[in-house]
């Protein structure tokens, strides 16, 4: 099974070659929520970044295991759990649940397991148990710790050095040296505690991730993902902690960029945070996914209600094309002779097929998931697809719509897939209402093309007034005057 994806790795600064460990299978970790808060769309950015990854990989006909962690118990959530006056535990669930609602809202698939670091102790345990055995690792007072001085190329992902390290973490009890990190917290009271051989207490973050994802794809997989922040300290002692236990862990390491306000990381001790489900407020669940999606995983995606917007209005363009393409077809199928046996009028995402992407949408997805370009080779082919509705040209009709449809559907925001659908058919009217406005309209738009052609401003004005006044919104582009229902 050939591949010719690059990714940019992390670890060795560069862009590799991506050769899977096992043919025709692709093992994937991706860190995902602590658990403390609604989520905002920086949070939800790495799990749509790496959905299209994944997404890339299954549509060739990869057989992906997805691993998404949800780490349930952290400094953080004891900390807001306490000062909301609620137990632990009904915190980081109901929060778990807004993190499940805004995934799916944004079409992210499920992974194919969603460990919590809550239900893994045993194996944490077992982990840490191996980097005490191997030397690198120590108990005191109730703790236990990882020695970074003892571990073989310490400092390779973050290049972090050993003489200037600071784990940012605050001074646990008996550490040996303040560079060493905590994998497992001694209990204090009040506190969820759990048994272990150096006595009651609860995992550390890092521990959490290399537990799991060894737990799940074993001790050697193909990518580890997650978001730049994490690079430093947790992705490097995760890293560590491998090493120290003697497994070969991820081969490849990929970090999405954040998404900023005024340059600045979203975070909410900035006060800029923006919700999932205030920014559904403004735009549908499948825009907000498409402007996420749109910029490259690894830049900086800058927040604005402008470049919101206008991410919204480049989805709708590809939406529309792909309705009036529908339309057209359905007109068609409408004017054939019926025959015995004729089927109920078919749906959109039956009248327009999914076809196959063209070789250029490949090589710029193959190129580390090079999404912007991608995008303008979608925009270029419903530019072409426009300009075949216009001339009746049905056979290129179909082709270029199937290409978009197939495009949009490895970056998730297919307008005819089943997630979409509703949301792309809600106002749109029955298909047969649509068909027969859209004929109206084209018929009108041909008018005023032909006055704007003769210079008769005053046909071409009154044809667009009499639209306007009928809530039909005319827009000039390269392609043509395309229209669209007011909202």
């Amino acid at each position: 099974m050939p591949l010719q994806l690059r990714i940019y790795d992390t670890a060795s600064r560069k862009v590799r070659e991506f050769t899977p460990l096992r043919e025709g299978k692709v093992s994937i970790y991706l860190c995902g929520a602590t658990v403390q808060s609604i989520p905002h769309i920086g949070h939800v950015r790495s799990g749509v970044a790496f959905d299209v990854l994944r997404r890339w990989l299954l549509a060739q006909g990869y057989d992906v295991a997805f691993v998404r962690n949800v780490t349930d118990i952290d400094d953080k959530i004891l900390t807001k759990a306490a000062e909301n006056n609620r137990p632990w535990w009904e915190w980081a669930a109901t929060h778990e649940r807004a993190f499940t609602w805004a995934y799916d809202q944004l079409g992210v698939l499920p992974p194919s397991v969603e460990p919590r670091a809550t239900g893994h102790v045993p194996q944490m345990i077992e982990y840490m148990q191996r980097i005490i055995d191997n030397g690198h690792g120590y108990a005191a007072d109730g703790n236990v710790y990882a020695q970074p001085a003892s571990i073989e190329n310490y400092g390779f992902l973050s290049g972090q050095k050993l003489d200037e390290l600071d784990q940012g973490e605050s001074a646990g009890t008996g550490k040996k040296n303040p560079r060493d990190f905590t994998m497992w917290k001694a209990a204090k009271p009040g506190e969820p505690a759990w048994d272990t051989p150096w006595g009651r207490g609860r995992p550390g973050w890092h521990i959490e991730c290399s537990a799991m994802a060894t737990n799940y794809l074993g001790g050697e997989f193909d990518i580890h993902a997650g978001g730049l922040d994490l690079q430093f300290p947790h992705h490097e002692n995760e890293a560590a902690q491998a090493t120290a236990a003697g497994d070969g862990f991820a081969q490849y390491w990929m970090h999405n960029g954040w998404v900023t306000m005024s340059g600045e990381k979203m975070s909410k001790s900035l006060g800029n945070v923006l919700s999932v489900p205030n920014i559904l407020e403004k735009v549908r669940p499948v825009e907000l996914r498409y402007y996420l999606g749109s910029g490259h995983y690894r830049s900086m995606l800058e927040y604005s209600e402008s470049a919101l917007a206008e991410a919204a209005a480049g989805y709708r363009r590809i939406e529309k094309f792909l309705l009036r393409a529908a339309a057209y077809l359905a007109a068609i199928e409408d004017d054939a002779p019926a025959s015995a046996g004729d089927q109920a009028a078919r749906g959109p995402e039956q009248l327009v097929a999914v076809g196959q992407w063209p070789e250029a949408f490949a090589e710029k997805m193959n190129d580390d998931l090079a999404v912007p370009q991608a995008l303008a080779v979608i925009h270029d082919a419903v530019r072409e697809g426009n300009k075949a509705l216009e001339v009746k040209d049905t056979e290129t009709v179909m082709r270029v719509a199937g290409q978009v449809r197939a495009m949009m559907s490895v970056l998730g925001v297919d307008p005819f897939d089943e997630h979409w659908l509703e949301q792309t058919m809600a106002g749109q009217g029955s298909s047969a209402a649509m068909t027969a406005l859209d004929s109206l309209v084209q018929d009108d738009l041909q008018r005023r093309a032909e006055a704007r052609a003769e210079k008769n401003w005053a046909v071409a004005d009154e044809v667009r007034d009499r639209l306007t006044a009928a809530g039909i919104e005319v827009t000039d582009t390269a392609d043509g005057a395309q229209w669209s229902l007011k909202e």
